[in-house]
């Protein structure tokens, strides 16, 4: 009989060592899931208040103008040397057939930026569909004076 009884206690004691392990188990996977869960919601929380600042940002044009001669003078900045001490005026080609008698314009397409540089006397046209600078060229932005007649 006492080998009976030292087989139930045997067979209890493995049956809760085998319970405690799934228990602590799945304390570990709830934990690791838990984890996982809270690192992606502040992830999404981050790139949605992101994006809130945009939309925010770009409702009023004057911002928005700003923000996209930032963005253009970053990335061209990255690609040539731009003057300093100079905020330039960005234009966006939006019909190139009207520009192709200009030299500087003869490689434009639709959506190609301007910055223009009226101190440095200095234009450059980037295409940011293939973050490439297409052209660079001097400008000559001033008030003409009339020819002198003979």
């Amino acid at each position: 009989m006492i080998n009976l009884i030292d087989l139930r206690r045997r067979s209890k004691l493995v049956n809760l060592k085998t319970l405690n392990n799934k228990k602590s188990l799945m304390m570990l996977v709830s934990a690791l899931l838990i984890v996982a869960l809270a690192i992606g919601g502040s992830y999404y929380y981050n790139k949605y208040h992101d994006s809130q600042k945009k939309v925010a940002q770009l409702s009023n044009p004057q911002t928005s103008a700003k923000v996209q001669v930032s963005d253009a003078v970053t990335k061209i900045g990255r690609l040539v040397d731009l003057p300093s001490g100079e905020t330039p005026t960005l234009a966006t080609v939006n019909d190139p057939a009207k520009l192709k008698d200009q030299a500087f314009f003869a490689n434009a397409k639709v959506g190609d930026q301007v910055l223009i540089y009226t101190q440095a006397k200095k234009a450059i046209l980037y295409r940011p569909l293939t973050n490439k600078i297409i052209e660079i060229a001097p400008v000559n932005i001033g008030t003409s004076q009339p020819a002198a007649a003979q």
